[in-house]
């Protein structure tokens, strides 16, 4: 028992096969793919002649450990208490490297933002961007990408200057940037290395201030007026609030004093971000208006490449992204009382 309690709290994931007392349970190791260790009941085995206990087999060490009937309840305590070290994960307090790790949840196979609460009984599953198949990690990381980049774009600029945020497409990992699509009201930018040497830099800031992405779910009204100030986002409202669940309401994430709309998820929170370039600026001429594609690319933190890999990357990042343009067919002037019809913020 004592070789269990060393190990069973450094594990991640209990999984019971079976009955009661007829079971095989799993315990995942946070280093592991395969079960780290099974405890099953015994009923033929060529080390015991007694058959009648539980055995451990650990896959890291070919160990193999024997339960006698009398050391089940000393056993099945130390289960329970693995067990309360699981709900306390679910309740917030969870272990450093698990924290850390981790990016998205899975709640009953459905992509859940790590800071939303549950709202029914589960199968909680975490992810995090070294296992076997990252793809919906990655999309998450590209989107939070495109939202830090829309947080440092209202902040960078001086009071002088109004910057109207558009909208970013759904993430595409192979295009080799995320992006924002905003309206800088300067008819054509042309910045230097150092002026995207600047926002790189409030990227950092902003990745260093480990501000989590707080998922929220608001009523149409309630989004029409966080986003009075913004007339390509007030029109966005009522039409990604038509598609929502009820029918009228809008799901928005905040970063820090940054909200903007999206259907998320986003990754836990900004730290995840690693090295980061925002590298390019394209004009875009849409029906009505002048918008300005600004494209970054960034590595997840901990993830090494040397500078003549991340070089290539960088170069990559700075043609032109296929996503797609804002589709606006008309849009409102303070002195015009016109429609406005935009594609769907992602």
């Amino acid at each position: 028992i004592a070789y269990s309690d060393v190990h069973l709290y450094q594990c991640l994931i209990l999984k019971i096969i079976g009955r009661p007392m007829a079971a095989n349970i799993e315990f995942y190791h946070l280093r592991f793919e395969k079960p780290y260790m099974t405890l099953r009941k015994s009923q033929t085995h060529p080390f015991f002649r007694d058959t009648s206990g539980l055995l451990i087999e650990t896959a890291s060490e070919g160990v193999v450990m024997k339960f006698l009937e009398e050391e089940v309840i000393d056993f099945c305590k130390l289960i329970l208490d693995f067990i309360a070290e699981i709900q306390s994960v679910i309740g917030g307090d969870i272990n450093s490297t698990v924290m850390e790790r981790s990016v998205l949840a899975e709640v009953n196979g459905q992509l859940w933002d790590m800071h939303r609460p549950l709202e029914e009984e589960c199968t909680l599953k975490f992810l995090h961007f070294r296992q076997p198949d990252p793809h919906y990690v990655n999309k998450a990381f590209w989107r939070s990408g495109s939202l830090m980049l829309g947080a440092v774009l209202e902040s960078a600029f001086k009071d002088d200057f109004y910057i109207e945020l558009c909208s970013f497409p759904s993430p595409n990992v192979r295009s080799g940037s995320f992006l924002y699509d905003v309206d800088l009201k300067m008819g054509s930018w042309t910045p230097s290395k150092e002026e995207l040497r600047s926002l790189s830099s409030e990227m950092v800031k902003l990745a260093l201030a480990k501000q989590i992405f707080q998922r929220l779910e608001v009523d149409a009204s309630l989004a029409l007026k966080i986003f009075a100030n913004n007339r390509y986002k007030k029109a966005q409202v009522p039409h990604i609030a038509a598609q929502s669940r009820t029918g009228n309401s809008v799901t928005l994430y905040r970063v820090g004093d940054f909200i903007d709309m999206s259907r998320g998820p986003m990754i836990s929170n900004t730290s995840h971000l690693g090295k980061v370039t925002i590298g390019a600026v394209h004009r875009l001429n849409t029906d009505g208006c002048t918008l300005h594609r600004i494209q970054g690319v960034a590595l997840p933190k901990g993830f090494m490449l040397n500078h003549f890999t991340y070089g290539i990357i960088e170069e990559r990042s700075k043609q032109l992204n296929s996503g797609r343009v804002p589709v606006i067919a008309a849009f409102e002037r303070p002195s015009m009382e016109r429609t406005t019809e935009y594609s769907m913020q992602e």
